[in-house]
């Protein structure tokens, strides 16, 4: 294993950890979220130019496309969440209460 792919790897590890161990809030959930898919664009960009296949060129940018759905999605569940609750403690939420 190259360094480089090391590198990316423990990036992505780093950030599911993070997601599974300290779930305190909800922006550090999705920062964490974000590490993950930061790292899955970059080690796929750099697969697809290791390939130097032309059916794969397009599959990082919709990766890219799904995790700024993703982002502006948590983005305003955090705003919804802090206006009716005034924190963005996960322990503050109840799923089961309407």
């Amino acid at each position: 294993m190259s360094p480089v792919h090391f590198a990316f790897s423990s990036a992505f590890i780093l950030s599911l950890s993070g997601l599974a161990f300290h779930r305190t809030h909800l922006l550090s959930a999705l920062l964490c979220l974000e590490g993950m898919m930061l790292s899955l664009y970059i080690a796929l960009s750099l697969w697809t130019l290791q390939l130097d296949s032309t059916c794969f060129s397009s599959t990082p940018m919709l990766l890219l496309a799904f995790s700024a759905c993703e982002a502006s999605a948590g983005l305003a569940l955090l705003v919804a969440t802090a206006r009716t609750h005034g924190t963005d403690r996960l322990q503050s939420l109840n799923l089961l209460q309407c």
